[in-house]
């Protein structure tokens, strides 16, 4: 059986809230953000950026706001008049999702929420020794495909 191989989690979240007033909030989207990659031992190599966004209506305005960490990155987009957030944690570091999920649920004071975890980069070795493993038996795989053609 052949190896698989995973470059990191990948949380999506989107959540519901009836206190608005949080997603409006740009100093509280920032200061998640700053404090959010510590709290799930990950590595912050920028500081958050949090900008307002004025979409054509106020349905599709709000905040956007990213943090680029080593592991990779945690952006944010909430939608106050539809008391909607979406979230994405991906990082090539494990990190424990429902403790991840349970924090958003409770600084943005979820009421209703969707989760997908996806394994990103299935191919993807996270060892040098894997990756000269792998293209090893995958040459060797493709000289006997060429062979019994």
């Amino acid at each position: 059986m052949k190896k698989v191989f995973e470059a990191g989690t990948h949380l999506v979240l989107d959540g519901y809230t009836n206190d608005t007033s949080l997603l409006q909030d740009l100093d509280r989207v920032r200061t998640f953000l700053d404090e959010y990659p510590d709290r799930m031992h990950m590595t912050k190599i920028m500081p958050p950026y949090v900008f307002r966004y004025q979409g054509d209506t106020s349905q599709e305005s709000g905040l956007s706001g990213i943090v680029i960490i080593a592991e990779s990155h945690i952006s944010i987009h909430t939608f106050p008049a539809k008391g909607y957030l979406s979230v994405d944690v991906f990082s090539c570091k494990p990190f424990d999702v429902e403790e991840a999920t349970q924090y958003l649920v409770q600084y943005f004071h979820l009421s209703n929420f969707q989760r997908q975890v996806l394994d990103r980069g299935v191919e993807y070795p996270k060892e040098l020794s894997e990756s000269i493993s792998m293209v090893y038996e995958d040459r060797l795989e493709n000289l006997e495909r060429m062979a019994s053609t």
